[in-house]
């Protein structure tokens, strides 16, 4: 479409489009014809796909660029070239993870792809797709068999969050440690 089609059709000013695209900072891809005409191309109609990696821990950062390199592969071999990729790095008991809120809110995003169902989230998984689902995205999971993480794990990772309220972030872990070998089940 026309560059100031698309001006029009997002509510601002054909200049205002026009020197964005000369600045290299129109958000959508354009080119120009031999004759000057500027022409937008439409997004994807299925909207943008987000892939989502994620780990609980710092140290784990190799890991985090090996899973996004899964997920890279496996979009490209859907054929889906429109896709932003977001990292994060916390915990999957956390709800107030600030990238994987984002990529919840943001309306052009249609899925989002993600390794294992733990890595978007530990627990409500189900509910978390199902409220995606009514608002017309979906979640696309890779390995979608069950996930290999045991009870303990779980364990870990609730007791961790709860003594990270208690007692601080920086100790929590310690101390969840600490309360599963009391228990008996480190």
């Amino acid at each position: 479409m026309k560059l100031s089609d698309w001006a029009r059709k997002q509510g601002i000013r054909y200049l205002t489009a026009w020197r964005w695209f000369k600045a290299g900072q129109l958000p959508v891809p354009a080119r120009q014809l031999p004759t000057g005409t500027i022409l937008v191309e439409e997004p994807n109609p299925d909207g943008r796909t987000v892939r989502y990696a994620r780990v609980s821990a710092a140290d784990q950062k190799d890991d985090l660029q090996r899973q996004v390199q899964r997920l890279q592969a496996f979009a490209r071999e859907q054929g889906w070239t429109d896709f932003d990729v977001v990292t994060e790095i916390g915990s999957g008991l956390n709800g107030k993870r600030k990238q994987l809120l984002r990529v919840l809110r943001d309306p052009k995003g249609s899925r989002i792809v993600v390794e294992n169902r733990d890595r978007l989230a530990r627990f409500g998984f189900e509910m978390v797709e199902a409220a995606l689902a009514a608002a017309g995205k979906r979640i696309v999971v890779v390995e979608e068999g069950e996930v290999t993480d045991d009870l303990v794990r779980d364990l870990l990772e609730i007791l961790t969050s709860a003594c990270g309220r208690l007692y601080g972030r920086r100790s929590a872990r310690k101390r969840a440690r600490r309360a599963l070998e009391a228990m008996g089940c480190g």
